[in-house]
């Protein structure tokens, strides 16, 4: 069994990086497991832990689902939580909307389904994940921060691949070893 996901690997300018690196030092008080920037990806489907035998179907469903598909750009811009303002429990940044990104999502997500690999949630919502949250020491400076760069304008990324990577989970941070790499026509 492999734990797999499938996604789109994120490179990072220097302005996503320097916005990151600022919010990690303002919100050092606080117990928050920070994703390496290395490790920048937007999820499009969580399958878990996945037999061998599984991996093949689907290696096919990728493919199928992403022929008609070329290359598009994404805008990564503001900064937010999910969870509650009182109760924060993930920060990312967020992407403009984007029809290509969300058809290619339906499509994937819509044939995975017919195969057995569940959606594990109603819609899909593209973001990047740069923490996860633990503890919030003061909540009060924990929303300012977060509101200082709501709307800020962080990159523009061309997406040309979706990546499977399989994730081995590990007491400090997990490894991510790339199964395959689906490049659009």
């Amino acid at each position: 069994m492999k734990r797999l996901f499938l996604a789109i690997k994120i490179l990072p300018n220097e302005k996503m990086i320097d916005t990151y690196n600022s919010i990690r030092k303002a919100l050092d008080y606080n117990k928050i497991r920070w994703v390496d920037p290395d490790k920048f990806h937007i999820t499009l489907k969580f399958f878990g832990d996945t037999s061998e035998e599984s991996i093949s179907i689907v290696n096919r469903v990728i493919i199928d689902s992403i022929e008609s598909f070329s290359s598009f750009d994404i805008e990564f811009k503001n900064t937010g939580v999910f969870g509650s303002s009182y109760k924060p429990r993930v920060i990312w940044f967020g992407i403009t909307e984007n029809e290509q990104l969300q058809k290619l999502a339906k499509i994937l997500l819509n044939n995975l389904d017919e195969v057995g690999f569940r959606s594990d949630r109603q819609n899909f919502v593209p973001h990047l994940t740069i923490g996860r949250i633990s503890r919030i020491v003061d909540k009060k400076l924990f929303n300012q921060e977060i509101n200082r760069v709501r709307d800020v304008f962080l990159q523009k990324t061309t997406v040309d691949k979706i990546i499977l990577y399989e994730s081995i989970l590990s007491t400090k941070e997990p490894t991510y070893n790339v199964i395959n790499i689906y490049n659009f026509n």
